[in-house]
């Protein structure tokens, strides 16, 4: 194969590697915004949950911006679309599982670009983060379900619930690397 379909190749995997980053980029945005929100608004076992999976939409964002740098590409750091913000609880859930439902859909056709262009380490990455995202769709769908069919019985349930998350302060300055 000559080098040049070898870098063309590597150029398609690139760019679907950082589409998918930017999704996930908004993701992360979407989702903290939301346990801020659910957390004044006294959801905190929603908060807590949301908070969680915007971590995981994090380590799906490093995961991608590191196969990029493998790959010698540059990981873009501009999220695919703005915040949706100040959302009643009763939207939060429906509003997210569609955006899980899409990102599967995405990523599963991303996976096969890095097939089609020879990129088993890629295509793997999105195998592993495309079940993660259906644990996220199907977490979204059952709440939004539960708010459906119970209303405001589940959000009294919840109502005044701690919102830790049992994650510990850590990180370079609070962890002592500094």
């Amino acid at each position: 194969m000559a080098q040049t379909e070898r870098e063309e190749k590597k150029a398609k995997v690139i760019d679907v590697l950082n589409r998918a980053r930017s999704m996930e980029l908004a993701a992360i945005s979407q989702y903290m915004n939301q346990h801020y929100n659910l957390d004044d608004m006294d959801y905190g076992e929603l908060a807590a949950k949301m908070k969680l999976i915007g971590i995981d939409e994090m380590r799906h964002a490093e995961a991608f911006a590191e196969r990029i740098k493998e790959l010698g590409g540059e990981p873009t750091s501009e999220p695919d679309q703005k915040v949706q913000k100040g959302q009643a609880v009763e939207a939060i859930y429906p509003f997210d599982a569609g955006l899980e439902d899409n990102t599967i859909d995405i990523y599963n056709q991303f996976l096969l670009v890095c097939r089609d262009n020879g990129d088993s380490v890629s295509m793997k990455i999105f195998e592993q983060i495309i079940d993660e995202e259906q644990m996220h769709f199907n977490y979204f769908d059952s709440i939004k379900d539960h708010i459906e069919k119970l209303g405001n019985v589940y959000l009294a349930k919840i109502a005044g619930t701690p919102s830790s998350t049992g994650i510990g302060p850590s990180g370079f300055a609070v962890g002592g690397d500094a």
